[in-house]
């Protein structure tokens, strides 16, 4: 007859570690891949306006952002409407310069295309959109999107 021993508990199994390096990597690429990088701090208060009829931009690749409101930071910046163009502050006369950068980092096939999505504060006033509008057309940067959120528009009665 064969003998049967008893194994001793005196010793510990160790863990296979083999395959951990391939886990942390298929982590590290999951992360990298799904992880979108903030393009630009915005430094206004924005509350967009409500519409009725709203459509979504398939292209995000093309567009451009330009924020219109009042300052985060009213110490810093003062309290007055502002204008943000990337991460600065700028006037609508600087808008022209602007489109030209931001056109020189598309593609040259998708320059055509380019867009700009215009994020205003529901309580500014209209001058200081009409400023940019303007900067914008000597620009020729023709199309223009507003950003708003979907739902029932409300009287201010």
């Amino acid at each position: 007859m064969a003998n049967f021993k008893k194994k001793d508990g005196s010793g510990s199994q160790s863990i296979n570690t083999a395959s951990l390096p391939d886990i942390v990597f298929m982590l590290l690429f999951f992360f990298m891949v799904v992880t979108k990088m903030k393009d630009q701090e915005v430094k206004v208060k924005i509350s967009v306006p409500v519409a009725t009829e709203v459509a979504t931009l398939e292209n995000k690749q093309v567009v451009t952002y330009l924020y219109i409101g009042k300052p985060k930071q009213p110490e810093i910046y003062g309290t007055g409407t502002r204008l943000q163009l990337n991460d600065a502050f700028k006037d609508p006369q600087s808008i022209p310069v602007w489109v030209e950068e931001e056109k020189k980092r598309l593609p040259t096939n998708l320059s055509p295309l380019f867009t700009v999505s215009i994020k205003a504060d529901r309580d500014i006033k209209m001058g200081i959109v009409s400023d940019v509008k303007q900067g914008l057309r000597e620009a020729n940067a023709l199309k223009i999107v507003y950003s708003t959120n979907k739902g029932l528009v409300k009287s201010r009665d």
